[in-house]
């Protein structure tokens, strides 16, 4: 996401509903958990309970006035960081109320405090260990300028049962290397925890990346850029958009699915889910005409599931949207896809549960703890 055009922008631009799709879902949608700070990611453990990761929000009403959407490509420039950044056991049913299993977590920004860097996503690797990627939205350097307090942006997090974490992956360090030659700037955000690696979409590299267990990394993928016409009259110019990769998913057929939110100005439905092969290697486009993915993820009978942050230039803000392409051909466009029939405000995460449901961080622009959790009924 070099242009360092993130989340903030797409809340001032607001969205709207583009494309009606063709098939319907029913469903009962219960609220499971409230009082999240940015929620982001969120993942089901082994034993079934979720885990959302809260992006937190800086220092709170201590940081400086938001800054301007557009602060042009660079370095972090007057960031405001704080302790804020949280991973919150929630209970599937919504009886027990939400509890933070990991407080202290770093979390800045240069911009309005829901576009706070900070624990991004989460992914559990099969051996009761949670991965979690914490965001940066720069260099390595810049990281450094902040002071040892912000040693895990930008870093893989490695977490324990008993809330013990560790960093185990530097992802903003990879971004060095500059893999889509734009300049370095890594936001590690989606995550995919395996037993002996774990992959991290980068949204500020434009760049999939693979972590070993002895914390060695490598590219697995680059994502092209594309042309999109600026909003307005014509004659609209016709600009660069970066690919920005927001989330990763493993399918059925063992390729790397990754979801897309897009660089400014967020085309309508020109965001698309890439496939990579394992061990990596050039992506190919898969599925097409979506806005502002920010995940995807399967269900056990292999459909994918896409979540939109938002679906058009716009500005209402309940247009959030999950459509499902059946395993039978999920290789295919977004209006031939059912949607999941529920109202969603600027979602960010979603996990298919062992009881078939899905479940959706909602809301996730909270950065005084209106974020929430929906469990989602599907038929």
């Amino acid at each position: 996401m070099h242009s360092n055009v993130g989340f903030s922008a797409l809340v001032l631009a607001g969205l709207t509903a583009a494309i009606a799709p063709q098939q319907l879902s029913a469903q009962d949608v219960t609220v499971v958990a409230t009082g999240l700070v940015n929620p982001r990611g969120i993942a089901q453990a082994p034993n079934g309970w979720l885990y959302v990761a809260e992006s937190g929000n800086a220092d709170g009403a201590n940081c400086d006035p938001p800054k301007p959407p557009f602060p042009g490509p660079g370095p972090l420039t007057e960031p405001c960081l704080g302790l804020t950044g949280a991973i919150t056991w929630v209970d599937p049913t919504g009886v027990l109320p939400a509890r933070r299993i990991v407080t202290g977590l770093p979390s800045v920004t240069t911009r309005a405090l829901a576009d706070a860097g900070g624990p991004y996503d989460i992914s559990f690797n099969g051996a009761g260990h949670a991965i979690v990627t914490v965001g940066l939205g720069g260099s390595a350097a810049a990281r450094t300028s902040l002071g040892p307090t912000a040693a895990a942006l930008g870093n893989l997090l490695k977490v324990a049962p008993s809330g013990q974490w560790k960093m185990v992956g530097d992802v903003a360090a990879h971004e060095d290397s500059d893999p889509d030659g734009a300049g370095p700037d890594s936001n590690g955000f989606g995550v995919l925890a395996l037993p002996s690696r774990s992959i991290v979409a980068d949204a500020g590299g434009n760049s999939l990346v693979e972590v070993r267990s002895n914390q060695r990394t490598r590219t697995l993928a680059v994502f092209p850029i594309q042309m999109a016409p600026l909003p307005g009259p014509p004659p609209q110019p016709v600009i660069p958009v970066q690919s920005v990769p927001t989330s990763v998913a493993q399918g059925p057929d063992g390729w790397f699915y990754v979801g897309e939110l897009t660089g400014f100005p967020f085309p309508s439905g020109g965001a698309r889910v890439w496939r990579v092969p394992p061990d990596g290697g050039t992506p190919e486009v898969c599925a097409t005409g979506f806005t502002a993915i920010v995940d995807v993820t399967f269900d056990p009978w292999g459909n994918l599931y896409v979540l939109e942050f938002a679906s058009g230039l716009g500005f209402p803000p309940n247009t959030g949207r999950l459509s499902r392409l059946g395993s039978d051909n999920i290789c295919r466009a977004r209006q031939d896809s059912d949607r999941v029939n529920v109202t969603l405000s600027r979602p960010s995460g979603v996990v298919i549960g062992l009881d078939g449901a899905a479940y959706v961080t909602n809301d996730t622009f909270a950065p005084f703890g209106t974020g929430e959790v929906l469990r989602v009924t599907l038929d």
